[in-house]
């Protein structure tokens, strides 16, 4: 069955949705720039009602030092995803000193792009596959674009991996026929507004992909 990661969560609401849906994976982003964003304390109150629901993942992008080590120290996620710049060394080192598995974004835009998957994969527990930022952006990841799929079919991979980018409960089944994705990161398209998730949007970006 695919495994489905609900990301940018800023209420209980709304969360309580994704995990009542079948949510295997809850996340909450620790980037101040974008409209996702979920302050400290609210983040670790939602995680903390996710936990044993489901596996709460938090988004961070070029952060690194004591702010993070901070963050993941105080908050207990059960993942954390890097979707910056980090290099593959940073990547690796990551999962040295939390202890916990590490998901690593990676922007695709054509074939270039996935040439360099296989050392970020080796020091990633997953990767997550995601249509680049358009170059205007501010942040990085939820701008609700997706890329070509095709560019993934018959790909094999070390690891389950996420595919993300553009993904709502429309067009969920074709991607996943095409891509064969053993999981799947959705943000932007189960929201009425942007940082804004809408329960039934959830509910059925869920049940679609779960009937494919």
């Amino acid at each position: 069955m695919t495994a489905i990661k609900i990301c940018g969560l800023t209420t209980a609401d709304t969360l309580d949705a994704a995990l009542d849906a079948g949510a295997d994976f809850v996340g909450f982003v620790m980037v101040k720039a974008s409209p996702r964003y979920a302050a400290p304390r609210l983040a670790k109150r939602l995680a903390d009602l996710a936990r044993g629901r489901a596996r709460t993942v938090l988004l961070f992008a070029d952060m690194v030092g004591p702010e993070m080590d901070d963050l993941v120290h105080d908050l207990e996620p059960d993942m954390i995803q890097l979707h910056g710049r980090e290099t593959a060394l940073q990547v690796r080192n990551a999962r040295i000193d939390y202890q916990i598995p590490v998901i690593k974004a990676v922007g695709v835009s054509g074939t270039d792009d996935l040439a360099g998957l296989a050392a970020m994969e080796a020091a990633a527990d997953h990767l997550l596959l995601d249509a680049k930022a358009p170059k205007e952006a501010t942040y990085t990841g939820g701008h609700g674009v997706a890329f070509d799929w095709t560019l993934l079919a018959d790909r094999a991979f070390r690891h389950p991996w996420f595919l993300a980018g553009g993904l709502n409960p429309d067009n969920v089944g074709e991607a996943l026929r095409i891509t064969g994705a053993p999981m799947l990161d959705v943000s932007s398209g189960v929201e009425s507004a942007p940082g804004v998730k809408d329960a039934d949007r959830i509910a059925a970006f869920i049940r679609s992909a779960r009937r494919s």
